[in-house]
């Protein structure tokens, strides 16, 4: 690369910053990414702190375009639909989409962590500086600190620009804040998380269904589990982090042995490790973050979870951040310098991020509660019908948001508002799907709803 190409630095060798500075490479920049863990290609990840990734439609449209999705296709666990185990011990299938190609993946964060990170050193020539932390930033110098840790010496690196993917949790976004740059606000959520494992049998063999996100709902918390490519499965509890059945009634292992006992029977089976891992493992928090402006001066910009954290039951966290660093690239190419830059994708991404944070809230009661519930299934069940019968028109919702990458997320839950208004009204006086008047259906459909495209044309979109 020419030594004169302008030069960018990013905080966070997560999956968003590394695919951020893979395609800000492939437009000719030099990039230098900084972070203050170790490199993920020789040190195994830290276990008990991170969801297991879902792979949807904007997260693999990403990726194909910055060219890596085909080294990433042998990480990934195709998951169909949901498979919801009841308390008594039944269980019932719920299919995602109604085309065969509408699955999300799951992927490890770990794996997908170093195959990103390998591709962006041995293919893009992006310089990776891993210990090295942030701790502040001189806005009026221009200059972040960043502490080399194995010398322990404090770099001063230019903002010239510097863009910040450090997580929920960003040390830029602090910095910002504290210097009345930005408002920000923090909703934290009363409930927390904390990873369990789920292991194959000793044939190797998957414990439960491969191809499926397994959820135990049990109306105020539930119990997740995502495939792993070893036959193991990644499971994360939620549940409060205070009162009766919370994290904080889980202190000894009596009480964790007859939690699982009474909510989780067929899970616990399966679990050998749960009472250690339940006393070992830390409590994850939950929250959604709400910043304003993401960016200072063409100086410095969020991108990500800095910017817009969002909690994880839409499945989006990633598919968002992933298409964040799309739409960054596109307002890079369209304007000549930085601000205008940093501006233009504040103004395409905020209505979106903001869109899919409340949807997400949304889907948490779905997934721990209203999945169990017969008059949802009934629903779900209609809406792929009508999608069948209307699809220029009605879309789910959830696959609006997971399979439809170019429908906005504001769209989307626009769109979402009325078509639940619309099934609740046409299910109201059914039992099974066979009671639904159709006909009524096409009608209050053409009445309501608009072609898709001629309101999608009106929206910004990649």
């Amino acid at each position: 690369m020419n030594a004169g190409a302008p030069a960018v630095a990013i905080v966070g060798a997560g999956p968003t910053g590394v695919l951020l500075a893979i395609l800000l490479r492939r437009r000719g920049h030099r990039v230098t990414v900084y972070d203050a863990r170790p490199d993920p290609r020789f040190q195994a990840a830290e276990s008990g702190r991170s969801i297991n990734l879902a792979l949807a439609a904007r997260g693999i449209n990403a990726l194909r375009r910055a060219g890596v999705l085909e080294a990433l296709r042998d990480a990934m666990v195709p998951m169909r639909g949901r498979l919801i185990h009841e308390r008594a011990g039944g269980s019932s299938w719920q299919p995602y989409g109604s085309r065969p190609d509408e699955v999300i993946h799951a992927i490890g964060r770990g794996d997908l962590s170093r195959r990103l990170v390998a591709i962006a050193a041995a293919e893009c020539g992006v310089e990776l500086r891993f210990e090295h932390r942030l701790e502040g930033a001189d806005f009026a110098a221009g200059t972040a600190s960043i502490r080399d840790l194995r010398r322990n010496i404090l770099e001063r690196v230019p903002m010239q620009p510097l863009i910040a993917c450090d997580g929920a949790g960003s040390q830029m976004r602090r910095a910002l804040r504290e210097a009345r740059l930005i408002e920000v606000r923090e909703d934290d959520l009363e409930h927390g998380y904390k990873e369990l494992s789920l292991p194959a049998q000793a044939t190797g063999d998957y414990a439960l269904e491969r191809e499926a996100l397994h959820i135990w709902p049990r109306g105020g918390h539930m119990l997740i589990a995502l495939p792993n490519l070893d036959g193991s499965f990644t499971a994360t509890l939620f549940l409060p982090l205070r009162g009766a059945a919370s994290f904080a009634s889980l202190a000894a292992n009596a009480a964790v042995a007859q939690f699982f006992d009474a909510d989780f029977p067929d899970a616990a089976a399966l679990m050998p490790a749960r009472l250690e891992e339940l006393r070992d493992h830390p409590t994850g928090l939950l929250g959604t973050v709400h910043a304003a402006p993401w960016q200072h001066r063409g100086m410095v910009a969020l991108v990500g979870d800095s910017a817009h954290a969002i909690v994880p039951f839409h499945g989006q966290g990633m598919n968002c951040c992933f298409e964040d660093c799309l739409v960054f690239d596109a307002c890079v190419a369209r304007h000549a310098d930085w601000e205008h830059r940093f501006a233009a994708f504040y103004a395409a991404r905020k209505q979106d991020t903001e869109a899919i944070a409340r949807m997400a809230l949304q889907n948490y009661l779905e997934m721990r509660a209203r999945v169990a519930d017969p008059a949802f299934r009934l629903q779900s069940a209609l809406a792929r019908e009508l999608e069948r019968r209307h699809p220029e028109r009605f879309i789910p919702r959830y696959s609006m948001v997971m399979f439809h990458a170019d429908i906005p997320y504001r769209l989307a839950e626009r769109r979402g508002r009325v078509q639940g208004q619309l099934l609740a009204d046409l299910a109201a006086n059914a039992s099974r799907i066979e009671d639904v008047d159709f006909a009524a259906a096409r009608r209050e459909i053409e009445t309501r709803l608009s072609p898709l495209a001629q309101e999608r044309s009106s929206v910004t979109k990649l």
